[in-house]
């Protein structure tokens, strides 16, 4: 007698089977896609540095330009110096955090970014220039906790290493239309020009506050307008500023790099 068609047995070993070959056929997208998503997150990466640094890439090749305009270096944030990695091109401060040999876990009075880990080490990139200094602008990695997410973003300094070039986040998930203003373009408009320390201070100042900046103010140059509706993810911008501009962020480096050292 021939066993059914329908029975338990084969509509489980069709299942079986039509799993194991979607498992291959994900699994190999996974593999051959993997280069190409590389690709894409470090262009990505490349578009928002340039953009932070105020330099144009529309229509341009990305690469290209980011090649000829930026040094990528690295800097050991405790000496405040630049340092060397094994592996540059590899080297991701995100995982680096969270290894007891390459990140340190924050104190909760250290920690107003809200980050809990910091890498010991951070990239840190460099308009390259023909002046003495040689370099045009400062761009620095900067991330710290909003109100839903954490803010990963790029802080970029004019060759004074206090003047702001431009912020700009390259991952959140803050609420749209309200912290999710941190994208508006109009609201990026607002930092370049603003200082990060007074002066003869490496204690930074800059930050968000609630309304609007009276022009005429004499802390205006260190002030930028709060997002509206938005007061933690406002408050988490201005944490996360003073953090990475502080003296557990990149304040020794800047100290060093203004002496002529680092």
């Amino acid at each position: 007698m021939s066993a059914s068609k329908d029975s338990i047995g084969r509509t489980i070993t069709v299942a079986v089977l039509l799993c194991v070959v979607c498992s291959v056929v994900v699994s190999a997208a996974a593999v051959l896609l993997k280069p190409k998503q590389i690709a894409n997150k470090n262009l990505d990466r490349q578009t928002n540095i340039l953009a932070a640094a105020g330099i144009p890439t529309a229509g341009k090749d990305v690469q290209a330009v980011f090649d000829q305009l930026i040094e990528k270096r690295f800097v050991d944030l405790s000496s405040g110096k630049f340092t060397e990695v094994s592996d540059p091109a590899r080297y991701d401060a995100r995982k680096a955090a969270k290894e007891a040999d390459t990140g340190v876990k924050l104190s909760r009075q250290e920690d107003i970014a809200s980050i809990k880990y910091q890498a010991k080490v951070m990239p840190v990139y460099l308009v390259k220039s023909d002046s003495p200094k040689g370099f045009d602008k400062v761009i620095l990695p900067v991330h710290g906790y909003g109100l839903w997410s954490t803010l990963y973003g790029f802080l970029a300094l004019e060759s004074d290493l206090n003047t702001v070039v431009g912020l700009g986040f390259y991952s959140h998930a803050e609420t749209p239309g309200l912290g999710g203003e941190v994208d508006n373009p109009n609201w990026k408009a607002l930092w370049p020009g603003k200082q990060v320390y007074p002066e003869g201070s490496m204690k930074p100042e800059l930050g968000l506050i609630k309304g609007s900046v009276d022009p005429a103010s004499p802390k205006a140059k260190f002030q930028v307008d709060g997002l509206s509706g938005a007061t933690l993810t406002s408050r988490g911008v201005t944490n996360l500023v003073h953090f990475w501009m502080g003296e557990n962020g990149y304040a020794p480096f800047l100290s060093n790099l203004k002496a002529g050292g680092a």
